[in-house]
């Protein structure tokens, strides 16, 4: 290594199970830090969301004999990567030293006088029998719990010591042993286990994949097959194991497995996405708009300067995204919230309001019906004659608010603020849309419906709407699904996402408790 070469970090970071909910805090704090991150098929890709926008992203995923990098090539990878400099992040499933070969690439490192740190993870091991109900160590049961890898190749079977963990070990977790299930079944009554000891297998554990095969040592071999249950699994041999019958909650979650269609922007989708994950959706993120600011600003900032010169009474906003653009422009301009002085503010919908009220500004008025209508309504309360009133919003919305205020005496002024426009569809969201039918397909404006059309073709976002349970936010956006022919199955009394999700939770749980994703 040349003189004065500046050597990077290397962070090794435990990515948990799978649940995006378990990095912990540490290990989002390094990877919104990193240059490079290389991760693995068991970290979640919705954690490198958290990492920058221009870091590096290398994949290097391996499954059962299909390897995208051997790891001798991650850890040339890792080395090279951290001699440019870089801040490397190597993201694993589970934690880094729990049969994750953390520590041959911390050796590596070591080896080549490369700074690193390990950052723990939740590993499945503990995590995945929570998920399904399963404590390993029990007052009642057992106060003793072993891990073992399953991942067992002939000339090391000899390694484990299985009359120890037949006989000493109350509970027995297998990373990696379905390929050797029958072998270990084998073992452990060979070795004095009752063939009653009962057992549960949990493959995806903390997704919305998660699925669970129950038995005893004398039929779980049988029960696997007949299920068709395949890695990544992991498998809980013990008495705490029958508790899952009792304790099971994540697989009592009214979503729990349903391919939930997302049609908002990416930035704004985390909301509608966290809440639905937390019902055990698995989201599939389709981004049917993409919002910026308008190519020609002038008008804003000429509404702006009359603002400060008084000529507006009342300024509306109708939307989360109307209140960025505005007050973004705002402080582009060197300017901040005294522009307003005593101007009134009047906001669409709660949502709207409560930006507004993460800027220290009051909402003076807000309709009970979200939407132009609910606030003509309010306003016809307020005296408008001659009153100016200031509406920054989309380039392209209804006419239903300025024209009903200019009916009502008032001088309306409506700019654009910001300009929603179509994104590019990924080839790869194409491909998890149609791959499996889509149980529920969420849409949150008319322009994400229009704009879902118009990106997939008219035929193919039928076909798949059509095979779907359809929740729009409100009245208008059910009226653009039904002016296309399709029926509208879940809507909220109130048009907001928790509202919205709430009415998708009730839609499903009865069915939920019946069609339990279990194999008995």
């Amino acid at each position: 290594m040349a003189k004065g070469t500046v050597l990077g970090k290397v962070y090794l970071v435990g990515a948990g199970p799978g649940d995006p909910g378990l990095l912990t805090l540490r290990g989002k704090e390094v990877l919104e830090k990193a240059n490079v991150v290389i991760y693995d098929r068991l970290a979640s890709p919705r954690l490198l969301a958290f990492a920058p926008k221009d870091a590096e992203f290398i994949y290097v995923g391996k499954r059962v004999g299909r390897h995208t990098v051997d790891q001798e090539g991650i850890n040339r990878l890792i080395v090279e990567k951290a001699k440019e400099g870089l801040n490397v992040v190597r993201l694993k499933g589970g934690d880094p030293f729990i049969f994750g070969r953390g520590g041959e690439e911390a050796e590596v490192l070591s080896d080549e006088g490369i700074p690193f740190e390990v950052v723990p993870g939740v590993t499945s091991a503990i995590s995945v029998p929570a998920y399904a109900g399963i404590p390993l160590t029990h007052r009642r049961y057992t106060s003793s719990v072993a891990f073992v890898t399953g991942h067992l190749e002939e000339t090391k079977q000899d390694a484990i010591n299985w009359q120890g963990l037949a006989t000493a070990v109350g509970t027995i977790v297998f990373l990696m042993g379905m390929k050797n299930l029958p072998f270990i079944v084998e073992q452990l009554t060979k070795y004095g286990r009752s063939p009653d000891t009962p057992v549960a297998i949990i493959r995806w554990g903390t997704t919305p994949r998660h699925k669970s095969v129950k038995g005893r040592l004398s039929d779980i071999v049988e029960k696997v097959n007949e299920s068709g249950l395949r890695p990544p699994a992991i498998i809980v041999i013990g008495d705490v194991a029958a508790l899952s019958d009792k304790l099971s909650w994540y697989e009592n979650l009214p979503l729990l497995g349903k391919r939930v269609l997302v049609t908002r922007t990416r930035e704004q989708a985390s909301k509608l996405v966290e809440g639905l994950e937390r019902k055990g959706a698995l989201c599939i993120e389709c981004p049917t708009i993409q919002i910026r600011p308008p190519d020609d600003l002038e008008p804003l900032d000429n509404a702006i300067e009359k603002l400060m010169r008084g000529r507006y009474q009342w300024i509306i906003f109708s939307s989360t995204n109307a209140v960025k653009f505005f007050f973004d422009r705002l402080w582009q301009k060197g300017l901040d919230l005294r522009v307003l002085g005593e101007v009134k503010i009047a906001a669409v919908g709660s949502s709207t309001a409560s930006e507004l009220e993460k800027l220290h500004l009051r909402v003076d008025l807000i309709p009970k019906d979200y939407q132009g209508e609910g606030l003509l309504e309010a306003f016809s309360k307020v005296d408008l004659k001659d009153k100016g009133i200031l509406i920054p919003r989309a380039q392209k919305a209804r006419a239903v608010l300025p024209d009903g205020l200019t009916r009502m005496g008032a001088r309306v002024r409506v700019v654009t603020a910001y300009v929603n426009t179509i994104p590019d569809i990924d080839e790869e969201v194409i491909e998890k849309i149609t791959e499996k039918p889509i149980d529920i397909a969420t849409f949150t404006s008319s322009s994400t419906v229009k704009n879902f059309f118009k990106l997939l073709g008219a035929d193919r976002a039928k076909d798949i709407l059509s095979q779907a349970k359809i929740a729009c936010i409100g009245p208008i956006t059910a009226k653009t699904i039904e002016d296309l022919g399709l029926k509208v199955d879940i809507m909220p009394d109130e048009a907001t996402i928790p509202s919205l999700i709430k009415e998708i939770e009730s839609y499903f749980e009865p069915s939920a408790k019946i069609e339990k994703n279990i194999v008995e």
